[in-house]
């Protein structure tokens, strides 16, 4: 279909590539029900921009307790957000990981499927059934995490200043794993968002707007270029970042972590993480 949805498979045929607009996901499955699955998550996927696209407008507001979405991804993307307020996010800080988790959920109810992955741009949901096992890297490479069917990690997304959405902060990397792709892409936000020298001379800060023209984040300064910065300012920056990580472990389905910047990592969360590769 002309402009439409755009279903391929990447030249190792083992994953399949879904494109339309702005959302590019790259799928791997798993299991004797794999190519049932492939099939439904292509179709699946025809209609979810078409979606996005119609409840837009509010999509890109404040987000709200009071705001009622049609979709079932727009509403999974407000509820995600909603428990982070009053921090300011709008439901976009949701829609890669929602969107991720929409497509797992259509391969997880496929019979026969015993683990899959759809990457959303970095923004992971994962399947993983009984005894399955997965291999992911986390805080930009730094570290590496191995997922397990028996935890409860469904989603890995990571944030930053240089990554393709926008922040507040200075983060190099900020990776969340939780129990949903969705949670884990609103936490990664706000917490690199918080990772930040609010007045400090060597960063560079624009409004989002004029970063991109349609930015949900409007007039609000995002950051640009960040200076080589001492080492006790980094550890300061992160140690901001850290507090509010700190204060969404445990709870909402947020696990753990890991933050980076210039060469220092901080970590939250149980298990503790380090630069060597970790089970959860």
């Amino acid at each position: 279909m002309k402009n439409g949805a755009q279903i391929s498979w990447l030249p190792d045929g083992k994953r399949m590539h879904l494109h339309h607009g702005p959302i590019d996901l790259v799928i791997e499955i798993w299991g004797s029900g794999k190519a049932e699955a492939y099939q439904r998550a292509a179709t699946r996927f025809q209609s979810v921009l078409q979606e996005l696209v119609d409840e837009l407008p509010d999509l890109r507001q404040p987000a709200s307790n009071n705001t009622c979405f049609r979709g079932d991804i727009a509403r999974v993307m407000n509820e995600a957000v909603t428990r982070y307020l009053p921090s300011f996010v709008t439901p976009m800080a949701a829609v890669a990981g929602a969107v991720a988790d929409e497509i797992a959920q259509v391969i997880s109810e496929t019979p026969n499927v015993t683990k899959a992955y759809v990457n959303n741009g970095g923004d992971i949901a994962l399947v993983l059934e009984g005894e399955a096992v997965m291999v992911t890297d986390i805080g930009g490479g730094i570290a590496r995490a191995t997922l397990h069917g028996r935890g409860s990690v469904r989603g890995v997304a990571t944030s930053g200043w240089r990554g393709r959405s926008l922040s507040f902060g200075i983060a190099d990397a900020v990776s969340v794993l939780a129990g949903s792709a969705a949670l884990a892409d609103v936490a990664a936000t706000v917490i690199a968002n918080a990772v930040d020298l609010p007045s400090h001379h060597g960063i560079v800060r624009a409004t989002a707007e004029s970063q991109q023209l349609d930015s949900d984040l409007g007039t609000r300064l995002v950051t640009i270029a960040v200076t080589k910065l001492h080492q006790d300012e980094v550890s300061a920056a992160l140690d901001r970042g850290l507090r509010v990580a700190q204060s969404l472990g445990k709870k909402e389905g947020v696990l753990g972590g890991l933050l980076a910047l210039q060469g220092q990592v901080r970590s939250f969360g149980n298990p503790s993480f380090s630069k060597r590769p970790i089970d959860v």
